[in-house]
C-alpha cells in the first residue's frame, strides 16, 4: 500500500465533516457500548464495502464514524473468485468477491499502522474455512495495539464439514465461537447469516459460547442470468444481497434476535437513511452499520447521525438509548 495513504492529518477538520464535530449545547448523547467497545456514536462502516478505509479517507474524516470493521482477514491470503463479481439489481447488488484479502501479516504490516491513526475503534472481521484458521487469527490480534475488538464472520464454508457453513448449525457455531473466545480478550462480535431456517438458534448458541455481541445481518444468498449468454451472470453462480432491498428482512431479524438474546445487537442490511437506522434502534440493536450505501453515497453516515440527533432534539429525549429496543415492547407492558 502506499505511504501516502497515510501522510495526511487524519484528525483534522475536512470540507466532508457535515456537522459530525460541531457540539452544541443540550445536543442528545449518542455514546454507546457495544459489547465493551466504547463508542462515540452508534454509526460503524460494514466489513466489506468500506475496504480498510483507504479509499475514504479521501472523502471525509474516518474519525467522524464510532468504528469501522475492516474487510475479513483470513491466516493467508485469499485471492477471492472468478470475476465478474459485482452485478446491480433492483434495489440492491449482488457480490461475489470471495472475501479476498491480503492476509493477516499483510494487514498487520500494510493496513493497521494507517488505521491506527484514523481516531475512531477498530474491529477487524476474521475469516476462515477451519475453526483453527479463526483460532489462529484471533491469537495472533489478542492484544496488538490499535485493535478494539473483533467480528467473526461464521458465513464462511466449514471444508472439514462439507463445506457447509459454521454459522447455519448452532453446534458448529458454538464450536467456532467457544475455540476463538479461549484464544482472545478481545470483544467479540459474531455476524449472523440470514440463509438459516432459525436465527434465534444461532444467536442464542453464540451466546452461550461466550459471544460479547452479534452483527446481523450478512447478505443474502442469491443470483442473475445474463439472458444473452445464457448463463448465470457471476462468476461464483451465487453470490450475496446487499442493500435497500434487504432491510426489511434484516430488521425482522435484529427484531427477532433482540428478543431472545441479553448480548447488544449490532444491526445492519440496507440502511439507507437515518429513518431506517431509527428502526433498527427501536428493533433492539445497540448500534447499525452501513455498508452499499456507502457506494453511491459516501456522506452516508453523517447524514444518519444529523437525523438521529434531530429525531431526538424534535422528541425532547436526551440520549439515544432512550429508544433502544422500545418496538420490543410497543405499549410499555412488562
Amino acid at each position: 500500500m502506499n505511504k501516502k495513504h497515510c501522510q495526511a492529518d487524519l484528525n483534522s477538520k475536512t470540507n466532508h465533516d457535515h456537522g459530525f464535530n460541531k457540539k452544541s449545547a443540550g445536543r442528545p448523547d449518542l455514546r454507546v457500548n457495544l459489547a465493551g467497545i466504547d463508542l462515540a456514536n452508534p454509526i460503524l462502516a460494514a466489513s466489506g464495502p468500506f475496504g480498510y478505509g483507504h479509499q475514504y479517507r479521501e472523502l471525509f474524516d474516518l474519525s467522524l464514524l464510532g468504528g469501522i470493521i475492516v474487510k475479513g482477514i483470513s491466516p493467508e491470503p485469499w485471492e477471492g473468485n472468478p470475476p465478474p463479481r459485482l452485478a446491480e439489481t433492483t434495489g440492491g447488488m449482488l457480490n461475489a468477491v470471495g472475501l479476498q484479502n491480503p492476509g493477516l501479516e499483510n494487514f498487520l504490516k500494510e493496513d493497521l499502522p494507517c488505521l491506527r491513526g484514523s481516531g475512531t475503534k477498530i474491529i477487524v472481521n476474521v475469516v476462515g474455512c477451519s475453526v483453527d484458521e479463526y483460532a489462529a487469527v484471533a491469537s495472533r490480534l489478542d492484544g496488538v495495539e490499535g485493535i478494539d475488538g473483533l467480528e467473526l464472520n461464521i458465513s464462511c464454508p466449514n471444508v472439514k464439514a462439507g463445506g457447509m457453513a459454521f454459522g447455519t448449525d448452532p453446534a458448529s457455531t458454538s464450536n467456532v465461537v467457544s475455540t476463538v473466545r479461549k484464544q482472545t480478550g478481545l470483544p467479540l462480535l459474531i455476524k449472523l447469516s440470514p440463509n438459516v431456517a432459525d436465527i434465534t438458534s444461532i444467536a442464542r448458541a453464540a451466546e452461550e459460547a461466550g459471544a460479547d455481541g452479534l452483527s446481523l445481518i450478512n447478505t443474502l444468498s442469491g443470483m442473475l442470468i445474463d439472458i444473452e449468454k445464457r448463463a448465470p451472470l457471476l462468476g461464483n453462480t451465487f453470490g450475496g444481497l446487499s442493500g435497500p432491498a434487504i432491510m426489511p428482512v434484516a430488521l425482522k431479524m435484529v427484531w427477532q434476535v433482540a428478543g431472545a438474546v441479553k448480548i447488544p445487537v449490532l444491526g445492519m442490511g440496507g440502511i439507507n437513511s437515518a429513518r431506517d437506522a431509527l428502526q433498527f434502534i427501536m428493533a433492539g440493536a445497540r448500534a447499525v452499520a452501513v455498508g452499499t450505501g456507502l457506494f453511491y453515497n459516501p456522506d452516508l453516515p453523517a447524514e444518519i447521525k444529523e437525523g438521529l440527533l434531530d429525531y431526538l432534539q424534535q422528541q425532547r429525549l436526551p440520549e439515544l438509548k432512550s429508544i433502544e429496543r422500545i418496538a420490543q415492547n410497543p405499549k410499555g407492558e412488562e
